[in-house]
């Protein structure tokens, strides 16, 4: 017979407990929200679907252009 690994009972497998990790935390939840705001301005001073388009994509990168300012002004 040839073990496998999986000769466990199952009173074992239901005691187990299964880790879970979650990476996720409050600055997602900032970057989301700058995020949206970001979007909001610059659709909102868009004049054409490219502005527009262009407007998505400042929103994207603008909250990494803030914090590097807020470091370079901190001298970090």
């Amino acid at each position: 017979m040839i073990n496998t690994g999986n000769d466990r009972n199952s009173s074992e497998c239901a005691t187990e407990k299964k880790r879970t990790t979650h990476t996720a935390g409050a600055s997602s939840g900032i970057y989301g929200l700058a995020f949206v705001g970001a979007l909001i301005y610059f659709i909102q001073q868009s004049t054409t679907f490219w502005m527009g388009v262009l407007g998505f994509l400042k929103a994207l990168v603008w909250p990494a252009v803030l914090i590097y300012k807020v470091m370079e002004f901190l001298k970090m």
